[in-house]
C-alpha cells in the first residue's frame, strides 16, 4: 500500500516538473542557440528528488545537436527558476535527453489534442479548434 501511495506522488511530481519546465523553456529562456519547437515529452524524477531526466522532442531545429547542447548549458537557469516556482526541499539536477521513440511522442501529441477538445473555447475560435482536432484524428 505504501508503494502505491509513493508512486502517485512521484507521478504528480513528474507532471508538475514537466509543466513548469515546458513553461520555462517556452516563455523565459532567451538563448539564441535554441531554435525550433521544443516539446517536453516526459520527466522522470528520481525518488530522492536529486536527479531529473527531461525527455524532449525537437522539431524544425537548425541543428538538434546545438539545441540540445544549449539546453544543457541553460540547465542552471532552468533549475533556479524551478526552485522559485516549486517549493520542495531539493531541486533536482536536470539532464536533457532527446526522445526518439515515435510512439511516445505520438501519444503525447494525441493526449494534448484530447485536452484541447475538452477546453471551452469562445465561438469565434471554434473553427480553429475543429481544424486542430481534425489534424489530431489523422494521427
Amino acid at each position: 500500500m505504501k508503494q502505491r501511495k509513493n508512486s502517485n506522488r512521484m507521478e504528480r511530481v513528474n507532471e508538475e516538473f514537466k509543466k513548469e519546465i515546458s513553461h520555462i523553456i517556452d516563455q523565459d529562456l532567451k538563448n539564441t542557440n535554441i531554435t525550433g519547437l521544443i516539446s517536453v515529452i516526459k520527466v522522470k524524477v528520481s525518488p530522492d528528488l536529486r536527479e531529473a531526466r527531461v525527455y524532449i522532442s525537437l522539431l524544425n531545429c537548425k541543428s538538434k545537436k546545438n539545441t540540445l547542447e544549449a539546453l544543457n548549458k541553460s540547465k542552471g537557469f532552468i533549475r533556479s527558476e524551478l526552485a522559485k516556482r516549486i517549493n520542495m526541499r531539493y531541486t533536482p539536477n536536470i539532464t536533457f535527453e532527446e526522445e526518439s521513440n515515435l510512439s511516445i511522442i505520438g501519444n503525447s501529441v494525441f493526449y494534448g489534442c484530447f485536452k484541447l477538445k475538452s477546453i471551452s473555447i469562445p465561438s469565434s475560435i471554434q473553427t480553429i479548434r475543429s481544424y486542430a482536432f481534425a489534424d489530431c484524428k489523422r494521427l
